[in-house]
């Protein structure tokens, strides 16, 4: 048995590293690159990485819109970081937060020609670190010999890449009886995924038939409604009345999936309000920083239904994606149950904003 880690073990390494603000061995066939998450670059490492060669920032297709910066590749832009331009210029193309102070950042050159696998790459490890979308990138050679030589973790975009678009195995950990509010008669379970990423949770109520369609909700974390109540969204009314419902019917399955932020993270999150104070809705928010209208990844509530022995579903939604999910994944959707709780003053532009951007039922 080989104590070498796997490509999936060095892919939790390389989140860790990047979230410290240490930079990571990229490579793809004979390119390598040394990329460092933007978010937590220092003006040593950006330093001692300028001695290397030339910089370049990686920004994803949506942050480049609003940059004004050229795309070449589709869905991420190589932008040219000039040898006069410092650690805050470079952190204000990633964060969004001062665009409205100072609009002006270019003119931006982006690189065209060659391959941006190694920029891709990047973004994706960032984003996979909840982190902003945005990495610093110089040329390498010899990257087997400059990764040892410095410590550093590298990863092959060749094996990396599957990995990072493909939903990690869920294991169950733990189960144990939990008397609720809704119901007496509740089950938590524990489900742990193979990259090392956050667990997530099964809140069994009752004893669900597994031949039935079972009443059950994905619910993604949010610890801003869910725990202090907040205002701005219908997450904790939604958590709250779902569980009721469950209690009930004396039977049900809520999927609590930590992907807060519709799976940006709470930083993100709170950057992405922080837009909203400035006037954007939740989508041009998101956009602003660099992601997609909805980064989640339901997979993982399909992969927790079947390791719990379900294969149909009375979903409790207002999200058409979740119903599409189930039944691409194999579980089949006999039912959509509306779920309209929660509206208030506060919240009234972000839920027309679901319905008319996204699609919600609402």
């Amino acid at each position: 048995m080989s104590l070498m880690p796997t490509m999936i073990e060095l892919l939790a390494r390389a989140r860790v590293d990047l979230r410290m603000g240490l930079p990571v061995v990229l490579t793809c066939g004979d390119d390598a690159a040394l990329a460092i998450a933007v978010e937590t670059l220092t003006n040593a490492r950006l330093d001692a990485m300028r001695a290397l060669g030339d910089l370049s920032l990686a920004v994803t297709a949506r942050r480049a819109e609003t940059l004004k910066a050229r795309v070449y590749d589709e869905d991420v832009a190589r932008v040219t970081v000039p040898e006069s331009e410092g650690l805050d210029w470079i952190q204000a193309l990633a964060d969004p937060a001062d665009d409205l102070n100072t609009p002006m950042k270019g003119p931006l050159a982006s690189q065209r020609g060659g391959s941006a696998d190694l920029h891709r790459l990047a973004i994706a490890l960032v984003k996979s670190a909840r982190l902003l979308p945005a990495a610093a990138l110089v040329p390498v050679r010899g990257a087997a010999a400059f990764a040892a030589d410095h410590g550093l973790t590298v990863i092959s975009r060749t094996a990396a890449a599957p990995l990072l678009s493909e939903s990690s195995p869920l294991h169950p950990v733990a189960a144990a009886r939990l008397p609720m509010d809704a119901a007496e008669a509740g089950r938590l379970h524990i489900f742990r995924p193979e990259d090392g990423a956050e667990e997530h949770y099964a809140v069994e109520i009752g004893r669900p038939d597994r031949s039935r369609p079972v009443l059950a909700r994905l619910h993604s974390a949010c610890f801003t409604g869910d725990v202090l109540g907040s205002l701005k969204c219908d997450c904790g009314p939604q958590l709250r009345g779902a569980l009721a419902q469950m209690g009930e019917e004396g039977a049900g399955v809520l999927l609590y999936l930590n992907q807060e932020g519709r799976g940006i993270g709470l930083a993100n999150k709170m950057r992405a309000y922080s837009l909203q104070d400035q006037g954007f809705d939740t989508v041009e928010a998101n956009h602003r920083l660099g992601f997609e209208d909805d980064e989640r990844d339901f997979r993982l509530g399909a992969a927790i239904l079947k390791k719990m022995g379900f294969s149909q579903v009375r979903l409790l939604t207002n999200n058409p994606n979740k119903i599409a999910m189930m039944e691409k994944t194999g579980v089949h959707v006999a039912e959509r149950v509306a779920l309209k709780v929660g509206e208030n003053a506060h919240n009234q532009h972000y839920l027309a904003t679901k319905a008319r951007k996204s699609g919600h039922m609402l």
